[in-house]
């Protein structure tokens, strides 16, 4: 039975070990820290172990700096038939005081799997209840399909010309 939790938050405190030439953390490091979330948040939805199946519309729009908390904030806003899609936010501070900031933002899709064969399950399903839900839901599966396009578009150039 799952507690079919829509919301999490987790906080991280970027390292030393986290940042690259420039000073900021890594994008990579940053993805860890969605894909950690994504799965905390697509386990406390469905009850399952879960896997990530895609991320859409992944922008950099602020860097993370040194010593900044970092707090990731997921939430659920649509339920396909094994898969659930969230918007993530990551957002970040001096910890010290000061205002957060938007520094990455995207979607992120995981898939439950059974306990047995590994193979996708059922989830619970979420019904948008509000405009702002609604508005949400469309906006992740609007990202997805544009992803869907743009991996099509690779895919086209990538096969040899004949």
């Amino acid at each position: 039975m799952s507690g079919q939790q829509r919301e999490l938050t987790l906080r991280f405190l970027a390292e030393p070990t986290d940042v690259n030439y420039g000073g900021k953390v890594h994008g990579g490091v940053v993805m860890k820290w969605i894909d950690q979330a994504g799965y905390a948040a697509a386990v406390g939805w469905s009850g399952r172990y879960s896997v990530t199946v895609a991320v859409g519309g992944i922008r950099f729009v602020a860097p993370v700096r040194i010593s900044d908390l970092v707090t990731v904030t997921t939430k659920l806003v649509y339920t396909g038939t094994s898969s659930m899609h969230f918007s993530v936010d990551v957002s970040a501070r001096d910890p010290m005081g000061g205002e957060a900031r938007l520094c990455t933002h995207c979607v992120i899709v995981f898939v439950a799997l059974d306990g047995v064969e590994g193979k996708p399950t059922a989830v619970p399903s979420w019904v948008p209840a509000s405009d702002e839900d609604r508005r949400l839901s469309e906006y992740a599966t609007r990202v997805m399909e544009l992803s869907k396009g743009i991996e099509q578009t690779i895919e086209r150039y990538r096969q040899p010309a004949g």
